[in-house]
């Protein structure tokens, strides 16, 4: 069984809203078009202290009531986090007993990366491992290593997203969903892979993630419009 706070994974996917600015107010949008879970990505929300950040998850909680994922996402998987490495890894364990959930890179410092899953693990929050590949789609097996590493490391859920550069490359994020038995979060970004992000889950991808209004990765569908697919096919 995974769940997300208490949003149980193997009911259904969760629909995934990343709140990178005005995280209040966005959260509550998110929620209105029908996030089942939120992403605050810290290392675009610019939070003064903990204290701030603390405060504003608390807002969230009472606005929306939605399980939320920490994120501080490293520059090289996509992010925008500035600081150092000590600090990156400070706040996402510092800010662990305020969230259901926290995405660490697979491409972090072992021992970095096996210290938030410590802190995850003891404070009974999910935990992701997620590995990204802006350039290209790995081939079959390789997605499945990359996946199956991401188990070994800690994941509860293990989150690949690739550029595909044709439908073949889709096809194969698919059929390394399929082939998975622990649970994945596969993602085909960019315009060719935008439908991978209603029909993955159908081949056992367990969040999927979507827009409020302007996309904040390649591919992004609007959560209304991934609710209502989603809705039809589950």
């Amino acid at each position: 069984m995974v769940k997300i706070g208490n949003f149980d994974l193997d009911e259904k996917p969760a629909i995934v809203s990343v709140i990178d600015d005005d995280p209040a107010e966005n959260a509550k949008a998110a929620n209105w078009l029908g996030a089942n879970v939120l992403e605050l990505r810290l290392d675009l929300l610019n939070f003064s202290d903990l204290e701030e950040a603390k405060k504003t998850i608390e807002r969230i909680k009472v606005n929306t009531n939605l399980p939320c994922i920490a994120t501080n996402r490293l520059q090289s998987d996509g992010g925008k986090w500035e600081g150092s490495e000590d600090d990156r890894i400070k706040l996402l364990v510092d800010i662990m007993p305020f969230v259901e959930a926290v995405d660490i890179e697979l491409s972090a410092d072992e021992d970095q990366r096996n210290k938030v899953i410590a802190a995850a693990k003891a404070a009974g929050v999910t935990v992701i491992v997620s590995a990204h590949d802006f350039d290209g789609t790995p081939s079959v097996e390789i997605m499945k290593k990359i996946l199956n590493h991401a188990h070994e490391a800690g994941a509860d859920i293990a989150k690949l997203a690739v550029m595909p550069h044709s439908t073949q490359d889709v096809l194969n994020v698919l059929q390394a969903t399929a082939d998975m038995k622990k649970p994945v979060c596969t993602i085909a970004m960019g315009e060719i892979g935008k439908h991978s992000r209603i029909v993955a889950p159908c081949y056992g991808s367990r969040l999927t993630y979507g827009a409020i209004a302007q996309a904040v990765a390649p591919g992004q569908i609007k959560i209304h419009e991934l609710k209502s697919a989603l809705e039809i096919l589950f």
